[in-house]
């Protein structure tokens, strides 16, 4: 038994190609039945998001799953093979084990080790658990890419680190008033880096976002999005004591917010501490507020700076995960090939038996009457030739399956004895 991988992703295919590949959730039913319809294929499971399509499959030994689960996603996604073939990836046995539990741990996202993936994976399982796709050899493969995700994640804290500008700005905001519950947060503008920010500071707790725009429209429709209350363009500086965290994100060519303007603010909130987070380019608030005391301005190059160096730390945290990945994989492919070799000595015994058996039944005759004690003899004797023979292949075989390319000795060893037959 071995795992294949087919898919594209947001490395080897555009957007334009991956939306044509992506599964709706009601055609999954029918695209599992069309896997397990094709000889050779006994399980199946298809990962399908906005960043990737895969295929996995658990397939005999000798199966060449490729050109199969090529046509496949060709005919179910009505697209030509020729055209789709240069986008896809394929991956067999320790390394589609390699990639599955990547993908799992965020190792393989647009987004380095962001865990959402894990969770649409969790989600695909069910999916094809519900249909009966999986249920034997494979669902173990992909349950210990779960854990696998778990154990990255606990040991390496790749995930901690924000890296996008508005999960920075939330991290940043943090630092600033420890806990967000019940903070008061004022956006302008309507872009969408200031709408990103805002949902992950109301995520983070935050009770109350206004939102104001100089176009009313794009404010109502920025306001729903966020659950936020609008106010008048005009108004939004009378407003601006009432909040904790501001969002600068206009069109406007010229400073909306300057330093005496913010030093009243300050003293109408009786110097309580502000976030303020100034993402539009050019920028909105005067360089100088920052010099006022309890006055945090962060603008979209001290984000991006934020950003960069947690990507760094993510990386170097990746580089121990990919580690602990390699560690999990021999760790199951050990295991599988120890599980597979059992049936294969079975198999060698009972061949060689049958042989033995054949053999003996063909020149009884020429024996004649033999004792009991002729009988024990005879069934010592051939006996002892059989448990010789197989002595050599099975100890090849227990050591073979000890190594990371033993499989292929194995397989070389069913051969020389037809145990496939």
């Amino acid at each position: 038994m071995k795992l294949c991988i087919t898919g594209l992703n947001h490395r080897s295919a555009p957007v334009e190609v991956r939306e044509q590949l992506a599964f709706e959730a009601s055609a999954l039913p029918a695209a599992f039945a069309r896997l397990l319809s094709i000889g050779g294929v006994t399980e199946c499971l298809i990962l399908s998001t906005c960043n990737r399509v895969e295929v996995a499959v658990a397939a005999q030994d000798g199966f060449d799953c490729r050109p199969v689960l090529e046509e496949f996603l060709a005919e179910n996604r009505k697209v030509e093979r020729k055209w789709l073939a240069p986008y896809l990836y394929h991956y067999q046995e320790e390394e589609a084990v390699r990639h599955l539990f990547r993908v799992a741990a965020g190792l393989d996202s647009m987004v380095l080790g962001e865990p959402q993936i894990l969770g649409q994976l969790k989600t695909a399982y069910a999916a094809a658990k519900a249909e009966g796709a999986l249920g034997g050899w494979m669902e173990q493969v992909v349950t210990r890419a779960f854990a696998v995700a778990k154990r990255v994640r606990s040991e390496t804290g790749i995930g901690e680190n924000p890296v996008s500008v508005s999960s920075a700005a939330v991290e940043l905001a943090r630092e600033v008033f420890g806990s967000l519950a019940g903070k008061r947060v004022m956006v302008v503008g309507a872009g969408k880096m200031s709408e990103l920010a805002a949902r992950h500071l109301r995520r983070a707790g935050v009770s109350t976002i206004f939102v104001t725009n100089r176009t009313l429209e794009r404010a109502l429709a920025m306001s729903e999005s966020c659950g936020g209350v609008v106010v008048e363009y005009d108004r939004f500086l009378k407003v601006l004591p009432e909040v904790d965290i501001l969002i600068a994100s206009s069109g406007a060519p010229f400073y909306i917010l300057r330093k005496d303007q913010m030093r009243q603010v300050l003293e109408l909130r009786r110097q309580r501490p502000m976030f303020l987070i100034d993402i539009a380019v050019p920028r909105n608030i005067e360089p100088a507020v920052n010099e006022l005391d309890n006055v945090f301005l962060y603008d979209i190059d001290d984000l991006e700076r934020v950003v960069e160096a947690n990507l760094g730390e993510r990386r170097r945290r990746a580089e121990q995960a990919d580690r602990i990945v390699a560690e999990e994989v021999e760790r199951l492919m050990a295991r599988l090939r120890t599980r597979e070799l059992a049936p294969t000595i079975v198999s060698l015994q009972e061949q060689l038996e049958q042989i033995r058996q054949a053999e003996m039944a063909r020149f009884r005759a020429r024996l004649g009457s033999l004792t009991a004690q002729q009988e024990a003899a005879l069934e010592a004797l051939t006996r002892g030739i059989i448990n010789k023979v197989a002595h050599g292949a099975i100890a090849e075989l227990r050591r073979q399956a000890e190594r990371s390319d033993g499989f292929s000795a194995i397989e070389i060893i069913r051969r020389a004895f037809r145990l496939d037959q």
